[in-house]
């Protein structure tokens, strides 16, 4: 069964369609990529997986379960980071962990060590005792991450998760999401940094204009080309089915 399961997704804002008939799972033990240009669809899509937004049309399942029947049991494995780290400004780095560990259902008994393992892995211990609100924007994205990863989800769902980080923040990043695959846990993950991805990667998904057009392969040579040339064909199929429908209407 898939942690996360997308069938026909579709979504329109007012006139402007952003996902149209996207398909995609996330397996377990899998760190899942997707690739695409800003506008392309990723945050929407990311966004109606988490239940954030109401799709048009399409099923969305987590565990197979449909999101809208979600109850606190699913929803305690699931972590996300989506768009900007979230963090009560006027609480410390590990108040705000305890809180997202609690929140997630962490027992009161287990919080402590929970908080303490995320702390050590995204080396916030400098910055344990100081309030979010003073924190550069880097370290506000660690404790973000770390407030995803507190409880161990099962499925973390994170977005451009390597904003901001610099590259020490970028390298754990990476160790702590091959762990949670290694775990069994499952991994989405948006990114425009193909090189990055393609350290990780079990599978790279291409968006495009709001639809998945295709998939690289992690392992591959220049994914950037590539990449390219996938968005390029797509583009050209789109004008190749719009020219017809433009020569009738001038007829």
């Amino acid at each position: 069964m898939s942690a996360l399961e997308l069938r026909r997704l579709s979504h329109r804002f007012r006139d402007l369609p952003v996902l149209g008939g996207v398909d995609l799972q996330v397996a377990p033990g899998e760190v899942h990529a997707l690739i695409g240009f800003n506008g392309a669809g990723k945050s929407t899509l990311m966004r109606a997986a988490l239940g954030m937004l109401r799709p048009d049309d399409g099923t969305v399942r987590l565990f197979g379960v449909p999101v809208a029947d979600a109850d606190a049991d699913v929803w305690s494995r699931v972590g996300h980071f989506i768009d900007t780290p979230f963090a009560y400004p006027e609480l410390t780095v590990r108040e705000n962990l305890w809180a997202a560990a609690r929140l997630h259902g962490v027992p009161s008994s287990r919080v402590g060590p929970t908080v303490d393992h995320v702390v050590a892995a995204l080396e916030l211990a400098p910055w344990a005792r100081r309030r979010a609100g003073t924190l550069s924007l880097g370290n506000r994205q660690r404790v973000g991450l770390a407030s995803a990863l507190a409880h161990r989800p099962r499925l973390l769902v994170l977005d451009e998760p390597t904003n901001a980080l610099d590259p020490s923040g970028v390298a754990l990043l990476r160790e702590l999401l091959l762990g949670v695959a290694r775990d069994g846990g499952a991994v989405l993950v948006s990114s425009h940094h193909l090189d990055e991805v393609a350290r990780i990667a079990d599978r790279v998904s291409v968006i495009h204009a709001g639809a998945i057009v295709g998939e690289l392969d992690p392992h591959g040579v220049d994914l950037e080309r590539a990449f390219f040339r996938m968005v390029h064909a797509a583009d050209q199929a789109a004008r190749d089915v719009a020219e017809p429908h433009s020569k009738e209407a001038v007829t």
